[in-house]
């Protein structure tokens, strides 16, 4: 091997962090990413099930709790591989550490409310040092070469490091002021987004791309199979008759009124390049994304019960407040897209429709039909607002656009 050759391969494998400001326009998400983002299927199935298990009010609390963390250590990766990510040895090291990290926390995460949280606050502190490093790499660059993006770069220092002492103070409470302490934290980082799209000028340092928009449906995507899953669940502890498997295919369907509404509707769309519109088009998918897992968790439940004359209160108000909270979310979701002024004919009474399906799915989750029944609802209503949405698209000549 020559000594051009050995340099070449010692800058390959560890080259600095991609520049803030340094946007490739029309980069595609890499293969390694797509692997990164799979391990998040086994923590947030882990989550599920504990909500699977618990369908009370502090069950929901629990997992909404345990599911803000996730997000937001999602959200931490995710934008740092979009923002100063590179097709290189040192990327390469650094996500296959954090997926390391978080396999351990997924053993952990089904009890993490309760007696697993110790170990929960431990690993998940242990990945928060490690994105602490990382973004502390991007403000040394930033103060040498993009003064500019100091304060962001700072910003997120700071976050995270405040996150490891928050967390890992957490590991020494009992376990109900420990999720107080948690759901403090997740409230904080959600105000420190806000705050830093409306306070800086750079914004979260994020410039609207495809990769962008691309990085969020995977996401989602990742979810909706929470549903697959809960359905298989379902179906594979209950008596396998024709009421069940029926309740289990319209449960499904809900699962895929889900994709058909957010794909059709807003999947694949730019957002506005302001940025507190971006930041509101960030933050909207977390409600959109826990509500399908939620609802998710609440498919066992339902099919646990399909010969029941009416859906318990809790399974019942677990699923159409799901379905409720991820049409609401959708308005803002629409509200920052870029064809939200372009089409305004379609999005502007869609929002109408949308808070109209959310209004309409608490009234089924009120009435508590039958499991059979309440599933049929929750998916006429989804139906219900896709194709309102489709003939606004069509009266406008904008169905079918890239």
């Amino acid at each position: 091997m020559t000594s051009e050759t050995h340099g070449r391969f010692k800058r390959w494998f560890w080259r600095p962090p991609r520049a803030h400001g340094e946007i490739i326009a029309d980069r595609q998400v890499s293969n390694l990413e797509l692997f990164y983002d799979l391990v998040y299927v086994a923590v947030i199935g882990q989550a599920a099930h504990h909500l699977a298990e618990h369908v009370t009010v502090r069950g929901l609390a629990e997992f909404a709790v345990v599911f803000a963390l996730i997000w937001i250590a999602w959200i931490n990766g995710s934008l740092y591989l979009e923002l100063h990510g590179r097709e290189d040895g040192r990327t390469r090291s650094i996500v296959f550490l954090q997926m390391g990290i978080l396999v351990l926390l997924a053993v952990f995460t089904a009890d993490a409310a309760d007696t697993s949280g110790r170990g929960f606050a431990i690993v998940y502190a242990t990945y928060q040092v490690v994105q602490t490093g990382l973004w502390f790499t991007v403000w040394r660059q930033d103060r040498r070469d993009h003064s500019e993006f100091l304060g962001l770069a700072g910003g997120y220092v700071v976050g995270t490091g405040v996150s490891v002492v928050v967390i890992l103070a957490s590991a020494l409470l009992p376990a109900t002021p420990r999720l107080l302490v948690w759901a403090g934290l997740g409230v904080a980082w959600i105000v420190g987004i806000v705050l830093a799209a409306r306070r800086s000028q750079v914004g979260l340092g994020l410039t609207p791309t495809d990769s962008l928009v691309e990085r969020f449906g995977l996401f989602v995507i990742i979810v909706l199979g929470e549903v697959v899953l809960g359905v298989v669940a379902g179906l594979s502890v209950a008596e396998r008759d024709a009421t069940t498997i029926v309740t289990g295919m319209l449960a499904l369907w809900l699962g895929f009124g889900f994709w058909w509404i957010y794909f059709d509707l807003v999947g694949g769309r730019l957002p506005r390049a302001n940025r507190v519109v971006l930041a509101n088009w960030v933050l909207s998918h977390l409600p959109i994304t826990l509500a399908i897992t939620a609802a998710g968790a609440g498919m066992v439940s339902l099919i646990g019960h399909a010969h029941d004359a009416s859906t318990p209160a809790g399974t019942s108000w677990l699923l159409a407040g799901a379905v409720a909270t991820g049409l609401l979310a959708l308005v803002l979701t629409e509200q920052a897209l870029v064809d939200a002024e372009r089409l305004s004919l379609v999005f502007h009474p869609l929002r109408l429709a949308l808070a109209g399906g959310a209004a309409a799915a608490l009234l089924v989750g009120w009435l508590r039909p039958a499991p059979w029944l309440l599933a049929l609802l929750l998916v006429a209503i989804l139906s219900g607002v896709w194709f309102f949405a489709v003939s606004r698209f069509l009266r406008v000549d904008a169905w079918g656009e890239p």
